[in-house]
């Protein structure tokens, strides 16, 4: 009776909202202009972000939060499974599910998907990390009970047969070949992964390995539909203007009779601390410039030290105000490029940093240079004028991050999933305020050492002769 009634009402969403569509281009407007609003109040006067937040008996988590500014509702699912939760047999079995729960259901037919978004006005996406998986819709308010229905739907009636498993796995080959095969450096970060971690799932990239995808039988993918998407391992965040009473009507309605899944044994892998520099090569056929890496494991993210070297890492490399950029690429003119990119994860983290080395510069010239930085923050206090730029930058990092209800939406999800903790909308600021000068030089001490990382020299195919 459900699958039926359902049916019908979605069929009564499809026509009553068809003239929605022209209203995405103004929603897109007023998105905007929040979030132009928030950002020129700074951090005093930023506004604290509002929620309400309950379970449904199969154990679904709920999040509601109410923003009237703008006609505008965001409807999201993230899921407690990623990459990590994979088999290294099996690996990318989490991004594919991000592309095929988008196949259709019982009560969608194969291709209309995003028929129905666009045509009522709205726009949807997904992501995949080691972590989770986000699925998002944002429409007019008045089209919430559609959101709501169509993610239940994604939860409750997913269509999973050949059909869909043969189509992205094409697809899924097609973006592999375009972001990694054939992209400059674009092999960068699987290289890295797999040299940093030898024990945990962080090992393998998130989009996997195409040969297990062709091995696996729609028997596996099923079964790892029905072990991760259940409602017990998932909080749905609704962000916007409507009604609460109403939303928490419709969420019973469509997400109530959802079954609850078989409670979650998820493994825990330790990493053996790294006492000596891994030293490794890869040869890329598509760049011509070396590049030399050097990556540092790093803790969860939900720990202090994380926060530490976050601030660590603006401070050397985020920028071209910064440490390393100034010295490397603009006063000595050694490298094209000096940049980083810090992996916050739930389990461990990474602190990559990469130069491109002028001609008559090599890789080991780059991380002496490297090297010389981290041991003034090692053994000397920041200033106080770099501290208070470190405090501004994370101040309007704060400020963007909550900008608009896209970005409200999935830190609303990601506080409660990964963190553990919802509040550290409103808080988490307050935490990097609270770290010293000195806890930055004693972080910087514990895990920004020569022994403790990771050198890859990143270089073009060898030519003969050469």
């Amino acid at each position: 009776m459900i699958k039926k009634k359902v049916f019908l009402e979605y069929k009564y969403f499809s026509f009553l909202s068809i003239a929605n569509r022209n209203l995405l281009i103004r929603m897109k407007k007023l998105m905007m202009m929040l979030s132009t609003a928030l950002m020129l109040g700074g951090v005093a006067s930023a506004q604290k972000i509002a929620f309400d937040e309950y379970d449904l008996d199969n154990g679904l988590h709920v999040i509601l939060h109410n923003d009237s500014s703008a006609p505008v509702v965001v409807t999201s699912v993230m899921y407690h499974v990623g990459s990590k939760d994979e088999t290294p047999d099996r690996t990318g079995f989490a991004h594919f599910f991000e592309h095929l729960l988008f196949e259709g259901t019982e009560n969608i037919k194969r291709g209309e998907w995003m028929k129905i978004v666009t045509s009522n006005g709205g726009i949807n996406n997904a992501n995949t990390s080691d972590d989770r998986t986000y699925y998002y819709e944002v429409f007019p308010s008045n089209n919430l009970e559609l959101a709501l229905w169509m993610e239940s739907e994604r939860l409750m009636h997913p269509v999973i047969n050949e059909i869909g498993v043969e189509t992205q796995n094409g697809v899924i080959k097609e973006e592999k070949r375009s972001r990694y095969d054939n992209q400059a450096y674009g092999n960068i970060l699987p290289v890295v992964k797999e040299n940093m971690f030898k024990n945990h799932p962080y090992r393998w990239s998130t989009i996997g390995s195409m040969e297990h995808l062709d091995a696996a039988t729609l028997a596996e993918f099923q079964a790892f539909n029905a072990k991760f998407y259940v409602p017990n391992n998932a909080v749905l965040v609704v962000a916007g203007d409507f009604e609460k009473n109403k939303a928490k009507e419709w969420i019973q309605k469509y997400f109530g009779p959802i079954e609850k899944g078989t409670p979650l044994k998820k493994q825990s892998f330790v990493e053996e601390p790294i006492t000596q520099t891994i030293k490794a090569s890869y040869e890329d056929p598509n760049i011509q410039i070396p590049m030399v890496v050097a990556s540092y494991r790093t803790p969860s993210m939900k720990t202090r030290d994380a926060r530490v070297l976050d601030l660590i890492s603006s401070y050397l490399s985020d920028g071209k105000s910064s440490k390393l950029y100034k010295k490397i690429v603009d006063d000595k003119k050694m490298a094209f490029q000096i940049d980083a990119v810090g992996f916050s994860q739930e389990d461990y983290g990474m602190y990559i940093l990469y130069g491109l080395p002028m001609d008559g510069f090599t890789s080991a010239d780059l991380i002496k240079e490297v090297d010389e930085e981290i041991v003034k923050i090692q053994t000397e206090l920041i200033s106080e004028k770099d501290f208070q730029k470190l405090k501004n930058t994370f101040d309007n990092r704060f400020v963007n991050k909550n900008a608009n209800l896209e970005g409200i939406a999935e830190n609303l999800a990601t506080y409660y999933l990964l963190y553990g903790d919802i509040n550290l909308i409103n808080t988490e600021i307050d935490l990097l305020h609270s770290i010293t000068r000195e806890e930055i030089r004693e972080v910087a001490k514990k895990y920004l050492n020569p022994n403790q990382r990771l050198i890859l020299d990143y270089v073009p195919v060898a030519t003969p002769g050469n």
